[in-house]
């Protein structure tokens, strides 16, 4: 959340219960802003972070923006909560010359925690923080490839002792890059400078298909299937990828048909090797089995799922609800246990623009995020229910009807377009934006 601070914003960005609603006249005061609730920003104020919000928060820029991005499973642990972190990411650009794009691998660390001083500390502890401050400050190693046209989506999967990318470009064709050089290099520095001077113009993708006839932005590889994907467009076809002993891919050319319009997300089930979901901007959601014909394999289908398109799905790894958003700006939870009777069991209206992004936390079952146009990361706890002795909201009339279910609003970023829960890291959230990317962790997950 944001509190607006005598012509400065704070981007408070705290539990929404616990937010200053002072009256913003007063001196040093602050006052919750939410974006679509009270009064707009006025010129002159400006959002500014309040850190004790945050266990961590770290920001990123790459030069072109990126549009999307994946988290590349490492070999440092799992559940590793210890900072500084470590974390590697897969991205690709949106360049204003398509000759200008590039994939990227990004190595991000000596990620330290938010530093929380106050007016107590001493310039004693003042010239040791200075001292400290240069330990502390994060790195990034970046690793990229030349890539003709702009990219639109990147999906990362481990196929043995490899990672590989699959890349949907704007050209109208999708391929798939081998990760495990770029992963190597980020780590190493004499070698990724021998790799930037000698060895990036030489990658190619290992495979690449151009059937779709068009670009498109829906992709998702199988968790249980190493190296099954699907890729669906614009032009509302779906195709199957599977892999071959070869080290190849055998691409179906029967599209599945169902979606009348452009398919915008598709997810693998996380329980079932043949079953996936799709939406589209045709405003349905439709649950597939792939051991039919591609034109019967359509199975279940909620016609009307939102007000307009749907965005994007995700489908838990922990309970059986799948998690949509629309252009509507609504946040939608299905059981598929009950998909056939076409209503979802949890509706969510705090985006006052277009859902670009949502995921469900990867431990923690009831937890999920969300990314908007509107620039707001919104957290989720479908376990959350409100004290009704706590009367802090009462005070605010802004924030008395927020959802109760709602744990943190984040903002301060520019055209949020998609972000992750990092798998090995709890809590950890990566965003892209058009400002960049923000890596956190609130105080609330």
């Amino acid at each position: 959340m944001a509190a607006r601070k005598n012509g400065r914003r704070t981007c408070e960005t705290g539990e929404p219960m616990e937010a200053d609603s002072r009256d913003a006249a007063s001196e040093g005061s602050t006052q919750v802003y939410l974006p679509g609730r009270g009064p707009p920003l006025r010129e002159g104020e400006e959002l500014v972070m309040d850190e004790e919000a945050y266990v961590l928060y770290h920001r990123a820029q790459t030069g072109a923006p990126c549009l999307s991005f994946d988290i590349v499973r490492d070999h440092l642990g799992d559940n590793r909560t210890e900072l500084p972190l470590t974390l590697y990411l897969c991205a690709g650009t949106q360049a204003e010359s398509a000759q200008n794009n590039r994939l990227m691998m990004l190595r991000m660390h000596n990620l330290h925690g938010t530093k929380h001083t106050t007016p107590e500390d001493s310039d004693e502890e003042e010239e040791e923080d200075e001292e400290d401050e240069e330990e502390r400050k994060p790195q990034l190693e970046l690793a990229m490839v030349p890539h003709y046209g702009g990219i639109n989506r990147v999906r990362v999967s481990w196929l043995g002792e490899e990672p590989v990318a699959g890349v949907w470009s704007e050209k109208g064709q999708v391929e798939l890059f081998a990760l495990r050089r770029l992963l190597q290099v980020v780590d190493d520095p004499q070698a990724l400078a021998t790799f930037l001077r000698d060895e990036q113009a030489r990658v190619k993708p290992i495979f690449a298909f151009a059937g779709h006839m068009g670009e498109g932005f829906a992709l998702d590889w199988s968790p249980r299937v190493p190296g099954r994907l699907l890729t669906g467009d614009c032009q509302k076809n779906i195709h199957l990828w599977t892999p071959t002993d070869g080290g190849s891919w055998h691409v179906d050319q029967r599209p599945f048909a169902g979606h009348t319009h452009s398919v915008e997300d598709l997810q693998w089930s996380p329980t079932e090797d043949t079953v996936f979901a799709s939406c589209s901007a045709d405003a349905s959601i439709r649950i597939w089995d792939i051991r039919a014909a591609p034109s019967k394999a359509c199975m279940l289908t909620t016609t009307a799922a939102h007000d307009g398109d749907v965005n994007v799905i995700n489908w838990s790894r922990r309970e059986p609800f799948l998690l949509s958003g629309g252009d509507d700006g609504a946040l939608k939870v299905w059981d598929l246990r009950q998909f056939k009777s076409g209503s979802p069991v949890a509706t969510f209206k705090q985006h006052v623009a277009p859902v670009t992004s949502v995921e469900w936390h990867p431990q923690d079952s009831g937890v999920f995020a969300a990314s908007g146009a509107d620039n707001q990361i919104t957290q989720w706890d479908l376990a959350v229910e409100r004290d009704p002795e706590a009367g802090d909201l009462e005070t605010d009339p802004g924030l008395a009807d927020l959802p109760q279910q709602l744990l943190f609003v984040h903002q301060g970023e520019t055209d949020l377009k998609e972000l992750h829960w990092h798998p090995q890291c709890p809590g950890v959230l990566v965003s892209t934006a058009l400002s960049g990317f923000t890596v956190f962790r609130t105080i609330s997950v």
